[in-house]
């Protein structure tokens, strides 16, 4: 329930402090007297249209503070500063309603949302809000004055410049004296610095602080974030860095001081650090496409290039040599291709997916839905070309007619050329196995993935190949992905002793342990041209 006679109490003790018509500046006192209170080389905009989203809860004892700390430079070349009052309990809305209308400050608008959106979704409508307006920057102020206003130049001007995509002020840095001089607590410094060293370990970065809330972002790189899946807890601030991070934004970090005063706190530290560690654990198993978690399946892929030995993908990095032209049927995103052009080859690619999905090294990018429709699509972008590989990776598994395809790829075969094809081992022991125990459950992906039409043995993918024109060069079995069944990396001792193990095994009983076929073929007409000559 808002206090009525407390909300009238604040606003004229506000109209005693603001002259009509301004707001003054009014810094804290460690901003007095220092260099930091000319900010006038650093808080032009350069015809930016810069914003400034201030995210409040129960801050009326704070936000008046927070609003006379910000700079007349920044006052001046800011286009809109707007607080996003998250469902307050107390009368921050009116309060700062009132600010406005007293002090006549055109740029300051006030929103309340009816409902309590928590952190991370107050931060994605705030985002939201100056996306949709066309700006070019904003930054991300609390309304509890913990994180300093004064140096709101500071935080865009690397935006401004263009030699950053996000901003984060880092506490740790010793610029203003470090955290312990500031009143962070001991063991927030220590949970920090442990959560801190853990992220950048798991995601390849070398930032001095992740859980500051002072940050600033390029929004046509957050127009390109996909906020709809993500937490509207205290974690947003991990998953957002994770996303940036993976998308190739370029992140910077500036000094900010520490500041602890009387605010309260809603972040439950214990409940915090597991989130955080769950964001990374989630992020990971999502990248290396074990698991897909709905807030980053934008990266899951479905089946992603395969890094081990004895794979279907290793295999047919060996079978391309550098200046070999390849059409890959069903290229996916075309990061194997991509793998192929750093090799020197030149690569077609066809697939369903919209091309600006797509690898731009792809010398040709041919969007068809070959599986469903045949390959007149594909024949009449080609027209005459012909390729000395022809790569059907994972494919023929998907086809109500795969016959068809096979016979049409003849026709883009130059002479010599080869095809190579890669499908499922449906003979493998864990399908056996499941057929012990009277179960053919299809899963997400894998041998039994619910989209495959048509499941081969080793025999009757090589008398599929041989009824449609071709001779089989070589026949290899792929080992049992150990990396993708099982939540670690290749690196791991156990790992590699375990992957080992299934190569050795898949050598000695192919059919029983291969999990896929990996065959290189010709034309049974080329065979014939070459022993008459």
């Amino acid at each position: 329930m808002v206090d009525k006679a407390s909300t009238v109490n604040d606003l004229e003790a506000l109209r005693q402090a603001v002259s009509p018509h301004s707001l003054p500046y009014e810094p804290a006192p460690k901003f007095q007297a220092t260099r930091l209170q000319d900010d006038t080389s650093l808080a032009g905009c350069m015809g930016k249209r810069i914003g400034v989203l201030i995210v409040t809860y129960n801050a009326v004892t704070t936000i008046p503070q927070v609003l006379k700390r910000i700079t007349p430079n920044v006052w001046k070349n800011v286009e809109e500063v707007v607080i996003f009052d998250d469902a307050s309990s107390d009368p921050t809305f009116e309060l700062a309603v009132g600010i406005k209308m007293l002090a006549n400050i055109p740029k300051l608008n006030v929103l309340k949302h009816p409902k309590n959106l928590g952190y991370g979704g107050n931060q994605k409508a705030g985002y939201q809000y100056f996306i949709d307006r066309g700006f070019d920057i904003v930054v991300l102020l609390h309304g509890d004055g913990q994180y300093a206003p004064e140096i709101l130049a500071h935080m865009y001007q690397p935006l401004v410049s263009g030699e950053a995509d996000a901003v984060f002020g880092s506490r740790m840095m010793k610029t203003y004296g470090g955290p312990l001089k500031g009143g962070m607590p001991l063991y927030k410094y220590v949970g920090n610095r442990i959560l801190t060293a853990f992220e950048n370990s798991a995601l390849g970065l070398n930032l001095t602080e992740f859980h500051s809330g002072y940050r600033a972002y390029n929004l046509h790189a957050l127009k390109r974030i996909d906020f709809s899946r993500m937490t509207d807890d205290f974690h947003f601030d991990t998953e957002i860095i994770i996303k940036l991070h993976h998308q190739g934004f370029r992140i910077s970090e500036v000094p900010i001081p520490t500041y602890y005063g009387d605010e309260i706190c809603y972040v439950n530290g214990m409940k915090y650090a597991r989130d955080v560690f769950r964001a990374i654990y989630r992020y990971n198993q999502t990248k290396r496409s074990i698991s897909k978690f709905p807030e980053y399946q934008e990266y899951f892929v479905h089946y992603p290039v395969k890094q081990s030995s004895w794979s279907s993908h290793q295999f047919a990095l060996k079978a391309v040599v550098p200046g070999d032209e390849i059409l890959d049927l069903g290229c996916g995103r075309g990061v194997l291709a991509a793998t192929m052009v750093e090799h020197g080859c030149r690569v077609v690619g066809a697939d369903v997916i919209p091309p600006d999905q797509v690898a731009p090294t792809l010398e040709q990018y041919i969007q068809a839905d070959f599986m469903r429709h045949g390959m007149a699509g594909v024949l009449a972008r080609l027209g005459d070309r012909k390729f000395d590989k022809v790569l059907v990776l994972d494919i023929i598994e998907h086809l109500a007619d795969p016959a068809s395809v096979l016979e049409e790829c003849r026709r883009l075969l130059r002479s010599g050329g080869q095809l190579i094809v890669s499908v499922p081992n449906v003979a493998n022991i864990s399908v056996r196995l499941l057929l012990l125990l009277g179960r053919f459950d299809y899963m997400e992906r894998g041998i039994l993935d619910r989209t495959h039409l048509r499941f081969f043995t080793r025999r009757t993918i090589r008398e599929l190949l041989q009824s449609e024109g071709y001779v089989v060069v070589n026949h290899k079995m792929t080992a049992i992905p150990l990396e993708v069944i099982v939540s670690l990396s290749l690196r791991n001792p156990i790992m590699r002793i375990g992957h080992g193990l299934l190569i050795l095994l898949t050598r000695l009983m192919p059919g029983l342990f291969g999990y896929q076929s990996f065959i290189t073929a010709r034309l049974k007409s080329q065979e014939v041209n070459d022993s008459a000559t």
